[in-house]
């Protein structure tokens, strides 16, 4: 019988106004220890997104989203966050902060497969 792992999430999130509170989750980020996986799945609906009255070009946020997953993937290509342990990138970019992409608290949870929990988790909290 296999053991399930534990892995921690958190709702990549879209604040245009921080001021007003409100959000479009628009991405998942699971990492999980034991299976050495750490991957942000993130899809900004343009639509959606055109709702909320602010400045924010959104070229210019989904490069800033593309960052996160090449920081979740690891290397250069991820800048000094990128060359940081597995932990600890997934702790920095977990981090409270108070800018136009943010994430939820971190969750916990048990899983057979970290890839196919990451999938599950975008489509039941992003889609």
């Amino acid at each position: 019988m296999q053991d399930k792992y534990l892995y921690e999430y958190a709702v990549i999130r879209v604040v245009p106004r921080v001021e007003r509170e409100e959000f479009l989750n628009v991405g998942i980020i699971l990492y999980c220890s034991k299976q050495g996986f750490l991957e942000a799945k993130i899809q900004l609906n343009q639509e959606r997104f055109g709702v909320f009255p602010c400045g924010v070009e959104v070229e210019e946020l989904e490069k800033y989203l593309q960052t996160w997953e090449r920081i979740c993937k690891g290397g250069k290509e991820g800048g000094p966050i990128g060359l940081l342990p597995i932990a600890s990138r997934f702790r920095w970019l977990t981090a409270t902060r108070s800018t136009i992409v943010q994430t939820s608290k971190v969750h916990p949870g048990f899983c057979d497969n970290a890839s196919e929990t990451l999938e599950y988790l975008f489509k039941d909290l992003v889609l």
